[in-house]
């Protein structure tokens, strides 16, 4: 390291006459104060799982890529991956954090700045559904290039989904309901469940997995109408996504 200058040596001298000054700073030992910080921080991205997923997913969505041209000191890069959070499973996430600070001599009197210094640490995430996410920092595996996760589509209704389930509906008579609106959701993740009350077509479309649900009703008189009900219905052990909702809703 460069001798400090005659003018930071004073400020050294200076500080130290008073009290409460800082001394000149450990670099290595702030990047490991950041590392753990971000590590920290990342327990909270990664928050409290209530859907089912994939840890390929879950790290390649909670845990930030390195940005090309990023400045920050800061890189975080997933490891490894394993498992899914559903009921009675559990997605575990390696990460690794390296941290780079250059050395800083002080921008004002009573900062004396600190050296440059790295440090590079390693987490285990472990995430349940319903759960908080717990880490541990574990030793760092020998990983120059770890693989890069992706994301497959989260299963969802289709973005036409109401126009679809009104043409069916109008189109529909109470012996070809059913068979009606299969036919225009064809896609093995969404639900259908119709039937005829009072007069009136009903029925009700969904991904159940995800709290997904359109309900929708042909009236005796031909209007469609959407009928509102407690989004908290669709949670587990609940009414979930289906006609229920509108013939026979909680009370």
């Amino acid at each position: 390291m460069a001798p400090r200058s005659r003018t930071g040596a004073l400020a050294v001298v200076a500080c130290l006459l008073l009290s409460g000054c800082a001394d000149y700073g450990d670099g290595d030992e702030m990047a490991r104060d950041m590392a753990a910080a971000e590590a920290e921080r990342l327990v909270a991205d990664l928050g409290y799982g209530d859907r089912i997923r994939d840890a390929e997913y879950i790290a390649a969505t909670g845990v930030p890529p390195v940005a090309a041209g990023d400045s920050s000191p800061v890189r975080v890069e997933a490891l490894a991956w394993s498992g899914r959070t559903a009921p009675h499973e559990q997605a575990v996430i390696d990460v690794r954090i390296a941290v780079t600070v250059t050395e800083d001599h002080g921008a004002s009197f009573g900062d004396l700045g600190h050296s440059a210094g790295q440090a590079t640490r390693c987490y285990r995430y472990r995430l349940e559904l319903h759960s908080a996410t717990s880490r541990q920092e574990i030793d760092c595996p020998a990983v120059a290039t770890p693989p890069v996760p992706s994301a497959a589509p989260v299963p969802a209704l289709p973005d036409d989904a109401r126009a679809r389930l009104t043409a069916a509906l109008r189109a529909a008579t109470a012996s070809t309901l059913a068979g009606a609106v299969r036919a225009a959701f064809p896609e093995r993740h969404v639900t259908v469940d119709t039937a005829t009350h009072e007069g009136a077509l009903v029925a009700a479309v969904g991904v159940p997995a995800e709290r997904e649900c359109l309900l929708l009703v042909r009236t005796a008189g031909g209007a469609i109408e959407s009928p509102g009900y407690d989004p908290a219905w669709l949670e587990p052990g609940e009414t979930g996504c289906g006609i229920r909702l509108y013939i026979s809703p909680p009370r």
